[in-house]
């Protein structure tokens, strides 16, 4: 009985540990904003990110400076300004203010109901271009209006489900992972032979990590399968493998875990019967 017990423990164990890494995930990386402007700050330099960045920008810049003859060339310019602000400093730190921006409005649309998309507002990056034009005494950049333009970078179709399933992930936070743990401590202490409970909690603890990583690989596929024709895939791509950095990080963390006390119990077991 003891032995069975102990043998569904490690299943639960199993399961619990892709789930509880991304109710950590859920409640302490995307629900914080610093972390989650952290994650999203590498993708100021991501060249597929920019590229939609330069667009939308130009895009909403275009034509509205009335330069009379000299529109096309106004409008040639401020793509070009925006192409080389893209690889400032400037840049990075507007990039930075656009997503902590950008978080507070994803946070609402998943505890709200307001909104179906994940969005960049790009104004921080147009009102540091207008401000360097300004500075260099570009003719009429003064006149550049400082334009509230969203990017999509994510898209749902049923946002409502994922945002049930995002607010029960905040409420398990870090209950699920010290549940795991207390489930993975009484694998072992009911069992008749401890030893071979740990190696066989340590591996039940690494095929968790293995679901887990495929979870993310699969999401990823289909997060991006799903998107609409008018999102930048590979923009979308870059978004979602720095949101998701932390779980496949975590993931490996996990199963050197599982597998390093696997391992240990084992080899305690072969040097006990070495005379």
């Amino acid at each position: 009985m003891r032995t069975f017990l102990s043998a569904v423990l490690v299943v639960l164990v199993t399961v619990l540990v892709p789930a509880s890494a991304v109710a950590y995930w859920a409640d302490r990386e995307l629900g914080n904003a610093d972390r989650y402007t952290a994650a999203m700050s590498p993708l100021a330099e991501n060249a597929a990110v920019q590229g939609v960045v330069v667009t939308q920008a130009g895009r909403a810049l275009a034509g509205q400076i009335d330069a009379g003859p000299f529109q096309g060339g106004i409008d040639a310019l401020l793509g070009e300004a925006l192409r080389s602000f893209a690889g400032t400093p400037a840049y990075r730190t507007a990039w930075d203010a656009a997503n902590r921006a950008a978080h507070a409005a994803f946070l609402q649309a998943l505890t709200t109901g307001d909104g179906d998309a994940v969005t960049i507002d790009l104004a921080p990056v147009i009102e540091q271009v207008k401000g360097e034009l300004v500075a260099d005494g570009v003719p009429f950049a003064d006149r550049i209006p400082v334009t509230h333009v969203s990017v999509k970078v994510m898209e749902y179709d049923n946002l409502g489900a994922l945002r049930k399933g995002f607010r029960m992930l905040q409420i398990a936070g870090i209950w699920l992972p010290v549940l795991t743990v207390v489930l993975a401590a009484a694998a072992i202490g009911v069992a008749v032979h401890r030893r071979r409970a740990v190696i066989a909690t340590g591996l039940g603890v690494a095929a968790g990590a293995v679901l887990l990583w495929i979870a993310v690989a699969v999401c990823r596929r289909l997060t991006l399968d799903d998107l609409p024709a008018d999102i930048d895939r590979a923009a979308a791509a870059a978004v979602y493998d720095a949101l998701t950095a932390f779980l496949r990080t975590t993931a490996w963390v996990i199963l050197a875990i599982g597998l390093a006390a696997a391992l240990g119990a084992w080899l305690a077991g072969r040097l006990r019967r070495t005379p």
